[in-house]
């Protein structure tokens, strides 16, 4: 799943155009994105792991390292990295879930791995360095 997808239609049918925050994040993605291409190579050069996953969110949330803090470089979204396998550990991927997963996973190389929590919920959305 890419950005775009989660974007939608910006039309709500009763309050006119609305504002999705996936469209800051997309902003803040291309200001982070060296720093995530290097964080994720670092993870797979040190053999931390083949899949990192980078969680993006708006509000506090104390699992995995965080690495960009919105309120000290004055942007809308903290990321934190983790693995997949961190994932797994905590049971945010089920075990019998891990081969659709691991399968769905685009190349660490090209794309960023993104869990992107938001109120409405949670998804995994991939963007393209």
């Amino acid at each position: 799943m890419n950005v775009e997808d989660l974007l939608g239609n910006q039309e709500d049918q009763q309050n006119g155009p609305q504002d999705s925050p996936l469209i800051s994040l997309k902003k803040d993605i291309e200001f982070y994105k060296d720093t995530l291409q290097e964080v994720a190579t670092e993870i797979r050069v040190e053999g931390i792991s083949a899949y990192p996953i980078f969680i993006a969110h708006q509000h506090e949330v104390s699992l995995w390292e965080m690495i960009l803090d919105r309120n000290e470089l004055g942007t809308s979204w903290t990321i934190q990295a983790s693995t997949y396998e961190e994932f797994a550990e905590k049971g945010i991927i089920q075990a019998n879930k891990k081969d659709t997963f691991l399968q769905n996973y685009k190349s660490a190389d090209d794309f960023i791995c993104l869990f992107v929590v938001v109120p409405e919920g949670a998804n995994f959305v991939y963007f393209p360095y």
